[in-house]
């Protein structure tokens, strides 16, 4: 794992989530679901850059986390968490499981610390009573 892009991923996911808080983003229960929906694109945006190499695993992979997302808006925000988490733990082992010539070298070190980071935002956010993470009926 390179040392620079997972550095400047924690940052950056630390970033966006005291940007969110403080202009008051993160008290609706979709910020982060829509964080997790962008960051799963991010993969299916590489393969449109190699041509389209790989485009069909990648989309399934990004419908996969988009579901996580809708289900974890619709439920429990905790879904949102381990699926951001989860898509961190992905990027390790991503080349292994789908050849995507259009992924940058630093992008799986630079991914991995920012989903990490975001999704320990997102259990800080709801441990410390920031936001629901059971829905309410009318989301």
């Amino acid at each position: 794992m390179s040392l620079l892009p997972a550095a400047v991923g924690v940052a950056l996911a630390v970033a966006v989530a005291v940007f969110a808080r403080v202009v008051g983003f993160d008290r609706d229960r979709a910020f982060y679901p829509v964080v997790l929906v962008v960051v799963a694109s991010y993969y299916d945006l590489f393969s449109i850059m190699a041509r389209g190499a790989a485009l069909i695993p990648e989309t399934v992979g990004f419908v996969l986390f988009a579901t996580a997302a809708v289900l974890g808006f619709r439920t429990n925000l905790w879904i949102v968490v381990a699926a951001l988490a989860g898509h961190g733990i992905l990027d390790i082992f991503h080349h292994a499981l789908i050849e995507n010539p259009g992924v940058p070298t630093w992008w799986p070190s630079w991914c991995l610390a920012y989903d990490i980071a975001a999704a320990g935002c997102l259990a800080a956010l709801i441990l410390k009573g920031g936001i629901n993470a059971r829905a309410t009926r009318s989301a």
